[in-house]
């Protein structure tokens, strides 16, 4: 990464290419210095909200719809291709549509969050549901538990790894959809803000402002993984078991 930087940091310098076409890292990092305090108090702010809300939302219909479809094959058989087909439609085609349907608030920026989300939510824990161990599942029958406890006993943890894995994906495209949503028209945001500083051909401020965009989406990406190390401690105990297993071997 340091080389790449320096390299370009060079080629800016020495090929004399115009700032308005590819600012040098100084100058983003200048930009960014400059601008911090708008980029975090105001833009980000804005920005964060509603990746987090539309992130929570796409977790809590994410699980309930994945959990209803697995519960019911008939559902998932109706409803899991359109879900999938629903993800060849890009987000940017939908965002005038909402604009449309529901103005230039919030609205329509949490939506765009939740349909990015969803899909790889809901997947995910379909398909975790759907991997439940079959000789668990049988011994809770034989001791005659019910199709809930069944649900809450074996299925849903074995599903949580993959939930997590999904729920990774997610979180990357949280800020991303966000700022896509913010693009068609919103008062502040990071989108809004790296919208102006393209049509001013401020491109060092256009830059900034991606840099604060991979950030958040990598400290989302973090925040993730420590709720999975949190909440699925044995995933720990099984790979220290492994490890020792190995050295042994």
């Amino acid at each position: 990464m340091v080389a790449l930087l320096l390299i370009w940091e060079s080629a800016t310098r020495f090929l004399e290419i115009p700032r308005y076409l590819l600012p040098a890292p100084s100058a983003v990092a200048r930009a960014l210095v400059d601008s911090l305090d708008v980029l975090i108090r105001v833009h980000s702010r804005v920005t964060l909200l509603e990746a987090g809300v539309g992130l929570v939302t796409a977790v809590a219909l994410g699980i309930a719809v994945g959990s209803l479809l697995h519960l019911v094959p008939l559902l998932r058989r109706a409803f899991y291709p359109l879900i999938i087909i629903s993800q060849t439609i890009p987000s940017i085609v939908l965002v005038p549509l909402l604009v449309i349907w529901f103005g230039y608030g919030m609205l329509p920026k949490l939506l765009i969050v939740v349909i990015a989300c969803f899909f790889p939510i809901a997947v995910a824990v379909v398909d975790g549901l759907g991997s439940a161990d079959a000789a668990r599942l049988k011994l809770l029958r034989s001791m005659g538990a019910s199709p809930w406890q069944e649900f809450i006993l074996v299925k849903l943890p074995t599903a949580l790894p993959s939930l997590f894995t999904g729920l990774r994906v997610a979180a990357t495209y949280a800020v991303m959809a966000a700022v896509i949503g913010e693009w068609m028209g919103a008062d502040a945001g990071l989108g809004m803000y790296i919208v102006r500083s393209a049509h001013s051909f401020r491109t060092e401020q256009v830059f900034a402002g991606i840099v604060l965009i991979s950030l958040y989406s990598v400290l989302l990406f973090k925040i993730v993984d420590w709720a999975r190390h949190v909440i699925l401690p044995w995933e720990r105990y099984v790979t220290e078991q492994q490890a020792t297993r190995e050295q042994k071997t």
